[in-house]
């Protein structure tokens, strides 16, 4: 997503965070530095700010993903898909991405897929492309009219599909939009899923409600191993800063609300459960610096996640990436957490 203000309230002081001492920004390395009683920092890397490869500025990253070679692919919202060496983050290979007519995306969310190829939506209609290693278009998902954005349906241009993930035994994709439709409560944003058997096609499949805090936005989610979803929250207030927070929620027992045309607080609609991880404001700064005023110099506009593995305890290693959108006062930064799930 494009950088814009939204009107969010920066809480702090979610957990105890504990500062200790830490080597450059770009390299900081201690293990254990909680965020919370769930989360902690291991270390943080500004690597690949303002950086090209191959002619291609390496920023405006919204989504990441583990390759099934053991790469990253890390995608652009200005239609570039980069592989990265996951111990290194060292580019090495880009990928131009297009619509059916060559037409450029809005790509915000990426999942790969068991056979290699990549899942990819975009905000500008919204939409659900597949496509080969190599960037052809092999596949367009169908989208519910009502989440296209208007006039074709209720749904705000720049506020669609900014998530993707799909959930363990790679039978169900799920996308997360940002913001809520016109006419829906505000906060409360609409998850949609597809399912399919066996290796077939993606066919549209149960939808789900989520609400969101007050004036903040749904960036990413990330499928856990046991099907629950580790949820983004994201928003900006110009002259504060970023305020992200991590959430672990449940839809196994949400209602199906694909055929509820307004979600106004109405009875008989159960959202998504979610419970707090931390506010990443909490973590400890390790040395970090900011362009721009924040509530924790660690903070940017952090937009892309994916989970990397477990630690020998049974955390998850889970890797988080801003979105620098090409600005200056902004900056490419990648975040390394280990999150405990067993709540």
């Amino acid at each position: 997503m494009r950088l814009r203000t939204v009107l969010a309230t920066v809480t702090a002081g979610l957990a105890a965070a504990t500062c200790l001492t830490a080597g450059p920004a770009a390299a900081a390395t201690r293990q254990d530095h909680a965020c919370s009683s769930a989360v902690s920092l291991d270390r943080f890397s500004d690597a690949l700010d303002k950086t090209t490869y191959q002619g291609a500025y390496v920023g405006n990253l919204s989504a990441l993903a583990a390759d099934r070679h053991g790469d990253l692919a890390a995608l652009s919202d200005r239609s570039s898909l980069f592989t990265l060496d996951r111990r290194t983050l060292r580019p090495t290979g880009v990928t131009p991405l297009a619509d059916e007519n060559g037409g450029a995306l809005d790509s915000e969310g990426l999942a790969v897929d068991f056979d290699g190829t990549r899942l990819v939506t975009s905000e500008t209609e919204p939409s659900v492309r597949r496509y080969s290693r190599d960037g052809r278009v092999l596949e367009r998902l169908a989208v519910p009219s009502a989440l296209r954005v208007a006039p074709a349906g209720r749904a705000t241009a720049n506020q669609t599909f900014e998530g993707l993930t799909l959930l363990p035994g790679g039978r169900t994709l799920l996308a997360s939009m940002e913001y809520a439709l016109a006419g829906d409560s505000a906060g409360i944003v609409r998850f949609q899923t597809w399912q399919r058997t066996g290796d077939g096609p993606f066919r549209l499949a149960a939808q789900y409600a989520y609400r969101a805090d007050d004036g903040l936005g749904v960036p990413e989610v990330q499928a856990t191993p046991d099907g629950r979803l580790l949820v983004l929250e994201r928003g900006f207030t110009s002259g504060v800063g970023n305020t992200v927070r991590l959430y672990l929620a449940d839809p196994r027992q949400a209602t199906d609300t694909g055929k509820v045309e307004h979600l106004t607080g109405q009875s008989g609609v159960r959202l998504i459960r979610k419970t707090l991880l931390t506010d990443l404001a909490a973590c400890p700064s390790l040395g970090a610096t900011a362009k721009q005023p924040q509530p924790n110099p660690l903070l940017d506009n952090i937009e892309g996640m994916t989970i990397t593995g477990r630690d020998t305890r049974g955390a998850l290693r889970v890797l988080l990436v801003s979105d620098d959108n090409e600005n200056p006062a902004q900056t490419t930064r990648f975040y390394y957490l280990r999150v405990r799930t067993g709540l």
